[in-house]
């Protein structure tokens, strides 16, 4: 095993609106106090009663899928935390992914694709 699954990452236009939606339907609690993100109007989470936890995220421009148009496809991401990031970086590469952002800025994240381009990120515990 490389990492857990911390949340699953939605694109869209308004991160509280779409965070509210979702916790009408799942119930749970929008924008907790979580060490693992820093909540911002660009950013927001909905962790479930069951341990699910969504996130939000503003995209510029932000264009919604047309279902099941393949030129507007499904747009989501999946965060996965790590204890280290460049033991997991290895892994991740050797398994196929490819690196999309490296994080140079040393932040605490990395951006990868699987290998049908999927993106994913490796986010440090």
């Amino acid at each position: 095993m490389i990492a857990d699954l911390q949340c699953v990452v939605l694109d869209c236009s308004d991160p509280g609106e779409l965070a509210e939606f979702y916790q009408s339907l799942l119930g749970g609690t929008v924008d907790q106090p979580d060490r693992r993100w820093a909540l911002s109007e660009d950013w927001a989470t909905l962790h479930t009663a069951a341990g699910l936890v969504l996130a939000f995220q503003r995209v510029a421009e932000y264009r919604p899928p047309l279902w099941p148009d393949p030129n507007r496809p499904q747009q989501f991401h999946l965060d996965f935390g790590v204890a280290d990031l460049e033991h997991a970086q290895e892994q991740v590469l050797a398994r196929g992914a490819r690196v999309l952002d490296g994080g140079a800025d040393g932040r605490s994240w990395r951006v990868y694709a699987d290998p049908a381009g999927h993106p994913f990120c490796l986010v440090r515990h």
